[in-house]
């Protein structure tokens, strides 16, 4: 008999538990957004194209384990699944600081980094893919797994803002006690296993004849147009955040965020998806027009609008990939719309070094923008009103 427990609300201390180690996982990764490259061409004297490389290589090593995602929650247990996925992700991590040192054979700059960003790319979607399409949800309750789903959306989200900032601050005040920013960033990813270990699950019996490999928990067919249209979006918003080293920008990005929750509550409660959607999208190409005209308002006003813009786009294609989804396919649309939200920022931020410019960057991250733009209005929103399952 499976003793399952019933909460009367969404907020109970399992779901708290289990957000926080979600943020904290996500920041973990983050916290290599601008300390990274700066550590590959300094230390290691990497060319800028070879730094996009190993940032861009991220986004491949995302899709790496998902095919096997169903199969080893069946064939393991969930909870565990994800435990061993963050650890490895945690020493990846700490292989980007003393790789050189345990592995000075086999550690060659471009070749060694991009595997263990590889690594650390497949650990993480991974993890991923089991705490908020799985474990999550089997902490809440059938009636408010669409909140539940919208709220761990957004603690990912928010740690876009604060694990780059925190890399910063921590960078520099000039951190002297043997330790990297890199093991920080594992340190904090072996915080999210501690609160993981905290919530017992129930055990549920493992389906029997499922197959190795399949698109079960990893990727919804059905989505595959929202899932172009919003991995071009945040292709843009990689290419824009690639070479920002400032925490004031990621601290206003924050402040764009919580902004874009009071909108999403008080502004676009009775407004069309369509209309909130491309006030987002409108939002995030007066922030990148300003970064590419360079006035002095851009350090102060395009990280606000950018936060606004990303915290409304990602609210409302969160939804989206839940509607086109089946009843029984909800953790894969969350899985579809993870690889796609962290896809495209990984690809992002690869190509924004590969083009070495700020200017170059934010020119191209428009381009994205206004075909992602053009994209949902005439073909994403039409179809997906036609598709919806919910």
């Amino acid at each position: 008999m499976q003793n399952t427990p019933v909460h009367t609300h969404l907020w109970h201390r399992e779901f708290w538990v289990m957000v926080v180690a979600n943020l904290l996982l996500t920041m973990s990764v983050y916290m290599l957004i601008p300390v990274l490259p700066e550590y590959l061409m300094g230390e290691e004297g990497m060319s800028a194209g070879s730094v996009g490389v190993v940032m861009g290589i991220y986004s491949i090593g995302l899709f790496a384990l998902g095919p096997f995602c169903n199969w080893l929650i069946q064939r393991y247990r969930r909870n565990r699944v994800c435990i061993v996925s963050a650890l490895a992700m945690a020493l990846s991590l700490c292989l980007l600081s003393h790789g050189r040192l345990w592995m000075d054979i086999v550690a060659k700059s471009v070749v060694f980094f991009s595997l263990v960003r590889f690594v650390l790319g497949a650990t993480f979607g991974l993890s991923q893919m089991v705490l908020c399409s799985t474990l999550i949800i089997d902490v809440s309750e059938s009636q408010y797994r669409t909140s539940a789903n919208h709220a761990t959306a957004w603690f990912s989200r928010v740690a876009l803002a604060l694990g780059p900032m925190l890399a910063i601050v921590i960078s520099h005040g000039h951190w002297e006690c043997g330790f990297s920013i890199f093991d920080v960033a594992a340190a904090i990813a072996l915080l999210a296993v501690v609160l993981i270990l905290l919530v017992r699950f129930p055990f549920k019996t493992p389906e029997e004849g499922v197959s190795v490999m399949g698109l079960d928990r990893f990727f919804l067919p059905s989505s595959w147009l929202l899932f172009v249209n919003l991995m071009m979006m945040t292709v843009a918003v990689g290419l824009v955040i690639a070479h920002q080293k400032s925490e004031q920008f990621y601290a206003l990005m924050l402040l764009g965020f919580f902004l874009a929750l009071l909108a999403d509550k008080f502004v676009f409660g009775k407004m069309s998806s369509k209309i909130e959607t491309i006030t987002g999208m409108f939002l995030m190409g007066v922030a990148i027009f300003i970064i590419l005209m360079r006035p002095h308002t851009a350090n102060y006003l395009s990280p606000v609008l950018l936060g606004i813009g990303v915290g409304i786009i990602g609210s409302r294609f969160l939804l989206y990939f839940i509607q086109v989804s089946l009843h029984c396919q909800r953790g894969t649309s969350q899985s579809s719309y993870f690889l796609a939200w962290e896809g495209g920022l990984g690809l992002g931020l690869g190509l924004g070094y590969v083009l070495g410019d700020m200017g170059t960057d934010a020119l191209v991250a428009l381009v994205f923008l206004v075909c992602a733009l053009l994209g949902f209005i005439f073909l994403t929103h039409p179809w997906s009103e036609c598709h919806k399952n919910r």
